[in-house]
């Protein structure tokens, strides 16, 4: 069940409440605030979706730049390289420059994609901790609500 199915539940059984005069000790549920919760948990959520797809999307953005990066520095590499073609000890030198080149472009590319793997990876970790604490709150409601209608529907049959 989603969390909107299960938000849309809390409303159901909100509404069908039944409310106890001298609930004897027993807690009565606040319609207005149980509303209101729930329109706070149904608001943040689209929110934190939000939130994971602008990740997913600058994370894809971040890997581009960063193989465009390559790709650049490498091909200055390469037209380096073949420009220093002229003499043998020119030659040499310049592919050891070209190699190194390419060893820090593969390097930095690396570690930028190992970064943001990491970044992406902690978002979503906190976002799928909120929804998981939204959907625990969610739940422990609902099950107040369902143990306040049992009690309500004893103290009516008695």
């Amino acid at each position: 069940m989603s969390v909107d199915d299960l938000v849309d539940e809390l409303y159901n059984m909100l509404d069908k409440a039944w409310s106890l005069p001298m609930s004897h000790g027993k807690a009565v549920l606040d319609g207005d605030q149980m509303h209101q919760i729930l329109d706070e948990i149904r608001a943040s959520l689209p929110e934190e979706i939000h939130q994971a797809r602008a990740i997913v999307a600058d994370r894809t953005q971040i890997l581009n730049d960063a193989k465009r990066e390559s790709d650049t520095m490498i091909r200055v590499a390469q037209e380096r390289a073949k420009a220093l073609v002229a003499q043998d000890e020119i030659v040499r030198k310049a592919q050891q420059k070209a190699n190194g080149i390419l060893d820090q472009a593969e390097g930095k590319t690396r570690e930028m994609r190992r970064a943001t793997n990491e970044y992406v990876d902690d978002l979503m970790k906190r976002t799928d901790d909120n929804l998981t604490a939204l959907l625990a709150e969610a739940r422990k409601v609902r099950q107040n609500i369902k143990a306040s209608q049992k009690s309500s529907q004893k103290s009516s049959q008695n």
